[in-house]
């Protein structure tokens, strides 16, 4: 198998089918559960970008748009679009697909920080983000004006 390049490294996607055991009393897939969900995919796609294990610091506006039913395949679509020094915000995208009938709905997007950490615990350096593609240096620009919001204190979304 071929190993992965760097620009290869900075997306993931993972799909899920929702079986019953994730319904809430409405029958539709529990909130929780997709948060659960989104972590696993904040740190899958951070960690496999910086080689490090990661943790999460923040979680900006999860909005649940539309319900998720019970047999649908969600798709979680994350990138990584911005790098500080030690730090990454991870991007997800949501889709959940009525699989019987071809349906694609959009459910969800927000944005995890994830932290990098070394083998004492502390934070540890990341992979500069170097965009290539106009979408990719949008989001980076986009990414980096919410972390600086983030750090005055303000809600970035």
């Amino acid at each position: 198998m071929e190993p992965m390049t760097s620009l290869e490294k900075h997306t993931l996607s993972m799909s899920v089918l929702m079986t019953p055991d994730k319904a809430n009393f409405t029958g539709n897939v529990h909130g929780g559960d997709l948060l659960k969900y989104l972590d696993q995919v904040a740190y899958a796609c951070a960690s496999r970008y910086c080689g490090h294990y990661v943790v999460t610091l923040s979680v900006d506006q999860v909005l649940f748009k539309h319900p998720i039913p019970v047999g649908a395949l969600v798709t979680f679509f994350a990138s990584v679009n911005y790098t500080g020094k030690t730090s990454m915000e991870i991007g997800i995208k949501v889709v959940s697909e009525d699989i019987q009938k071809g349906i694609a709905t959009h459910c969800n997007s927000c944005f995890f920080t994830m932290v990098a950490i070394d083998e004492t615990k502390k934070p540890t350096a990341v992979p500069p983000r170097n965009p290539q593609t106009d979408l990719e240096k949008r989001r980076f620009h986009d990414g980096e004006r919410r972390r600086n919001l983030r750090l005055h204190g303000c809600s970035p979304l």
